[in-house]
């Protein structure tokens, strides 16, 4: 399951064969998603411009998808809040909605109940990518413009942000499988950051390949980085923050994910292709072709 951005859609395919299984039209330039913990519905913001970089008001709803019926089921209101962009769940279903354009956090509740959201502002200026914390006690939110990482508290709003500066253009982010520490790419310097969440502070920094743009985590805990402009993909050791592997591919990388059950990456191109990746030898086995511009991508298990 993908989101074609171009083609104002989530589609579905079957990765053994790469056959379109569906389609679900969305408002246009829909961007990220994001699946509940029973892989039932999922849930895509509006962002409604096609880039970062471009202007434009942008879309104010989320849309609920029906993942059995692959059908769109149910819109969330954000209004005023518009530019949504960054998306997530925690364990407890609680979803949780980025505005780029207010620079404020949603969080639901029961998203699919109508209740009004908690407001938290982000400390940062374009806000566009969060990291949430399991239980959805904080969130770390990359700032474009402000150039910085903030922490905030989804359930309070009185708790102030709490920034860092970790680079230039700071934009993917991970937490580590235990919350200690939030990985993040920094495109414009070309380098990656470990900060300790406790302290909000820089433990770590290493050089990069060119333009550092998302960060996946893989299954044995390395991390996967995908180079937008560099047009390659590296394997990480998440302890020196040192690439272990490395290979170039010949379009850009927007987005990935990981199919638990053989832990190949499926990576979104902008050659509208969605390719698979033996991350074991680095290897490309496959290549799906999609709508205009793939970007968020998750494999779904078929019951």
């Amino acid at each position: 399951m993908l989101t074609e951005k171009d083609s104002h859609r989530i589609s579905f395919y079957d990765t053994t064969s790469g056959e379109q299984l569906a389609s679900v039209a969305l408002p246009d330039f829909p961007h990220e998603f994001v699946v509940d913990a029973g892989r039932r519905y999922a849930y895509a913001g509006h962002y409604g411009v096609r880039t970062s970089g471009d202007d434009g008001e942008g879309g104010a709803s989320v849309m609920i998808v029906d993942l059995l019926a692959r059908r769109l089921v149910g819109t969330i209101d954000c209004s005023p809040y518009r530019r949504l962009h960054g998306i997530a769940i925690d364990r407890c279903d609680r979803l949780h909605v980025l505005s780029e354009a207010a620079n404020v956090l949603l969080r639901f509740e029961r998203p699919r109940d109508g209740e009004a959201p908690i407001v938290v502002p982000s400390g940062g200026i374009k806000s566009h990518l969060f990291a949430l914390a399991a239980d959805g006690e904080w969130a770390y939110c990359s700032n474009l413009a402000s150039q910085t990482v903030t922490r905030i508290s989804p359930a309070n709003p009185s708790v102030p942000p709490l920034a860092v500066a970790p680079g230039e253009k700071p934009e993917g982010l991970l937490l580590s499988a235990d919350g200690r520490l939030l990985y993040v790419s920094n495109r414009n310097s070309d380098t990656l950051t470990a900060i300790e969440t406790a302290t909000m502070s820089v433990v770590a920094s290493a050089p990069s390949r060119r333009d550092p743009a998302r960060i996946c985590r893989m299954r044995d805990g390395r991390l996967l980085i995908m180079h937008y402009d560099g047009r390659s993909i590296s394997v990480v050791d998440p302890a020196t923050l040192a690439e272990i592997a490395h290979l170039p591919l010949a379009a850009r990388p927007a987005a990935a994910c990981i199919d638990p059950r053989t832990g190949h990456a499926f990576i979104s191109v902008d050659s509208n292709q969605s390719l698979e990746i033996d991350l074991a030898t680095m290897r490309i086995v496959a290549a799906i072709d999609t709508g205009r511009e793939p970007d968020c991508c998750v494999v779904l298990s078929v019951n």
